[in-house]
Formats: C-alpha cells, sequence, structure tokens
C-alpha cells in the first residue's frame, strides 16, 4: 500500500491542547481511545454523532466528558415514548404578568445536546431535531431562531430489537455525520472500572481544555485541509462500490460521498496533517457509511463485514 508520506506536521498549541483532550476523556472513558477520536473528529467537522449500543456501555458518561473538556454548554433530553417536539425545541407561553406570549426555550438550545435512547420516541418527536441538526435553527410558530454555535448533538440509540424502539427513518440517520458503538470493555479496563472511582465523581474533576473560540478556530482550520483530485477519486470509487455492490438496498448518496470527505478531513488535522491520506478516509469510512447503508435481505454476510471488505478491494492511489 503505497501511502503519501505526511511530511508538513502542524505542530501548534492546539494540537497539544487536542492530545490532552483526548487523554482527559480517556481517564473517564476507560479503553475506548478510536471511538473518543471519531466523537472529536465528528465535532471538528460540525457533524452530529449517533452512538448505538447497550445500556449501560457508557455513552451517556461520553456525551458528558466531551461536554466538559470542550467547555460546553450541555443539555440531557431522555426521549420517551410520551416526548412532545415541543419538549425539545421549546414553545410559546402566556405570561399572564406580561400580558403576552414569551417564547420558552427547550433544552435543543445547547451547545452540546445528549439525545438519549433516541429511537424510544415516536417518528414525529424523533423529526423535531431534524431542521436543528442540519439547518442549526429552529422554526416554531413562523418564527426562526439560531441555535448556539457551536451546535452538537450526540445521540445514543438502543439496538433495534429491544422493546419499545421506534427506528429512525433514513433521512435522519443520514443528519448524523459517524456512529460509533462502544462494546464491552477489555478485562484490564473493566477491572480498573470496578476497582476505580464512580465515573460520575471524576467527571466532577474534569476542567474545560479548550476554550469556545479555539473549538470555533478548530472547525474553520478542518475547512483548510485539503483533499487531492486522487483522493477524491479514492472516495468516489468507493462510494460507488457501494452502489454497485448486491449487498446493500442502495449505495451512499452524494450527501454520504460529502461526508466521507468531511470526516476524513477532521480525522487529519486530528492527526497533525493539513491534507488528506487514504489512511484518513480509512479509519472513518465505516463509522461514515455503516448506518447510511442497509444490507439486502438475501445478503449471508452484514453490513460491516461487507464495508470492511470494500476497504480491502479497492485500490489505494499511488
Amino acid at each position: 500500500m503505497s501511502v503519501i508520506k505526511a511530511t508538513n506536521k502542524l505542530v501548534t498549541v492546539q494540537n497539544q491542547q487536542l492530545a490532552q483532550l483526548i487523554e482527559a476523556i480517556g481517564k473517564v472513558v476507560l479503553g475506548k481511545e478510536a471511538q473518543t477520536r471519531l466523537a472529536i473528529a465528528c465535532l471538528l467537522a460540525r457533524g452530529h454523532l449517533l452512538i448505538e449500543d447497550l445500556p449501560g456501555m457508557g455513552k451517556t458518561t461520553l456525551a458528558q466528558v466531551i461536554a466538559r473538556v470542550f467547555g460546553l454548554e450541555f443539555q440531557r433530553v431522555q426521549f420517551t415514548s410520551d416526548l412532545l417536539p415541543a419538549d425539545i425545541l421549546g414553545s410559546n407561553i402566556f405570561e399572564r404578568s406580561q400580558g403576552k406570549f414569551v417564547f420558552h426555550p427547550g433544552p435543543i438550545y445547547a451547545q452540546l445536546v445528549l439525545a438519549d435512547e433516541v429511537n424510544r420516541a415516536t417518528p414525529k418527536t424523533q423529526s423535531a431535531l431534524l431542521e436543528a441538526m442540519e439547518e442549526h435553527q429552529v422554526t416554531i410558530e413562523g418564527e426562526t431562531r439560531p441555535l448556539p454555535t457551536p451546535f452538537f448533538v450526540i445521540a445514543t440509540q438502543n439496538p433495534a430489537h429491544q422493546i419499545g424502539t421506534y427506528p429512525l427513518p433514513e433521512s435522519q440517520l443520514d443528519r448524523f455525520l459517524l456512529r460509533v458503538e462502544l462494546g464491552y470493555p477489555q478485562q484490564e479496563f473493566e477491572k480498573t472500572l470496578l476497582k476505580g472511582s464512580d465515573r460520575r465523581d471524576l467527571l466532577e474533576d474534569i476542567e474545560p481544555v479548550m476554550s469556545r473560540r479555539e473549538l470555533l478556530a478548530l472547525q474553520g482550520q478542518v475547512k483548510k485541509v485539503t483533499v487531492s483530485d486522487t483522493l477524491v477519486e479514492y472516495v468516489m470509487d468507493m462510494v460507488q462500490k457501494t452502489r454497485d455492490s448486491a449487498h446493500f438496498v442502495h449505495g451512499l448518496s452524494p450527501r454520504g460521498a460529502i461526508a466521507l470527505i468531511r470526516a476524513a478531513k477532521a480525522w487529519a488535522l486530528l492527526h497533525d496533517r493539513s491534507f488528506v491520506v487514504p489512511e484518513d478516509v480509512q479509519q472513518v469510512f465505516e463509522a461514515v457509511s455503516l448506518h447510511r447503508l442497509q444490507s439486502a435481505g438475501h445478503s449471508q454476510t452484514s453490513s460491516q463485514e461487507q464495508i470492511r471488505s470494500l476497504l480491502e478491494t479497492t485500490r489505494v492511489p499511488d
């Protein structure tokens, strides 16, 4: 495999801060550095993150510690079957003392919003997130209100086979730049988890490592990461293979291809590069595509296996 050498390292204070961020998160969320890096890359790319796993795997803890290390205003919404759109977005309430309706913002007006167990709410309530996630604004009774900057949604989702879940529609799944799974911890980390301090106590000790202004500057740097024509063609080859494959109901859309480029640029910046190399695309490809690709009914292999096979069989540019 021939790879472009990363010769122009971005050795800056911000890169040192990113290392400190990952170290701080690793003290609370043990043994999940790959997922942590993907989550940070998602934030740097101005995307939204979907975490799917069994209850008790640390999904909520990861969201909370990310909010703390970046110093972001945090709101958690527990999605249930009786949750209404107004409970998320807010509503106009008549204030007798003022003699008029006054808008009371919902928890969506935070810099980091945790939509916990998002697939336990009804489709109507799930769809209330769509405009906010895509447009970074909310329209209520004809009035549009901007959301904070930065604005980052982390949604957690229980496996679809669990009782009381409403599968997210494809249109909403596509709003998430990346999807990750945490999985069971390795034994050495689980032992430390069982013998160590309560995660909630550790969270209280976490101090912000980066300011809002520094985060916004990093997000701006992601846009400046360069992608060569050769790399674009490499991405196009991978995307086309998903469309040609009989193992998927349909392939990646143009928006999915754009998401792959965005995530790869953020991953490159996270690893001190000002340009994208094939490994950047490979590292984020599964997280970008797994929730966007549905296995055909006749396929005997999982989408995850097919995606990994596709990675192995796509020619890497020189």
